[in-house]
């Protein structure tokens, strides 16, 4: 069984999501839009990147591809989805998460280490984790505001579907810890059956000690349980 990692014309971070996968001990490999999901996939995989260039807006096309159809019927049987910046904003578009990402609040690109605290432990994403622990992950976006209605933003609350709030090094949330202006600080989010989540911080890039730190190997050991 094999995680699919699925790129898109613009796509950037497939390869670095296969490595990371394999530093995992999980088995990956990229696939192509145009060539179809394979049958039985283990995981599926939206990497970061630009697909299609972020035209319309970013995510919008690649979230309307063909395959995202599959993945979203993979999705429904319970194979695990994990969307990640570019792959986040295409996940939401697909409608596979509620909400929206757009432009910064800053209206710039920002690349930088952020902290995240742990909302939720107890779901396959988090699982490494303790609940309110601190993790330190790199983000690199212009379009990672998280922005959603108050009443979905209240189930999400209810149902404890958030994964992840950017914070300061000690925990708190703050608007001075918030990147991009995402609406309560929300920086990753589940589905109703906790299969999908999408985040839009980079766990693939923070698995190496040598490449400033591991705790993102927390978030992708899920591909493994």
């Amino acid at each position: 069984m094999t995680v699919s990692v699925i790129q898109f014309g613009g796509s950037n971070c497939d390869r670095d999501a296969v490595r990371a996968l394999d530093a995992v001990g999980v088995a990956a490999e990229r696939v192509w839009h145009e060539d179809g999901l394979p049958d039985d996939p283990s995981g599926i995989v939206l990497p970061g990147g630009f697909s299609y260039g972020d035209y319309l807006r970013a995510g919008a096309m690649a979230g309307r591809a063909p395959i995202v159809e599959a993945v979203r019927d993979a999705a429904r049987e319970g194979v695990p989805v994990l969307g990640v910046c570019n792959g986040a904003q295409v996940g939401c578009e697909a409608g596979l998460t509620p909400g929206a990402f757009t432009t910064n609040a800053s209206a710039r690109f920002q690349c930088e280490h952020v902290h995240l605290r742990v909302e939720n432990a107890e779901t396959p994403w988090t699982c490494a984790f303790e609940a309110g622990e601190v993790i330190s992950l790199p983000i690199a976006h212009g379009e990672g505001r998280f922005e959603i209605n108050e009443e979905e933003l209240a189930t999400l609350d209810d149902e404890d579907r958030i994964l992840f709030r950017y914070c300061d090094e000690d925990g708190n949330v703050t608007p001075a810890a918030n990147p991009n202006g995402s609406t309560d600080a929300v920086a990753g989010l589940c589905s109703e059956n906790e299969d999908v989540a999408v985040l839009m911080p980079h766990p693939e890039r923070a698995t190496l000690p040598e490449l400033g730190g591991t705790d993102g190997r927390g978030v992708l050991r899920a591909f493994a349980e």
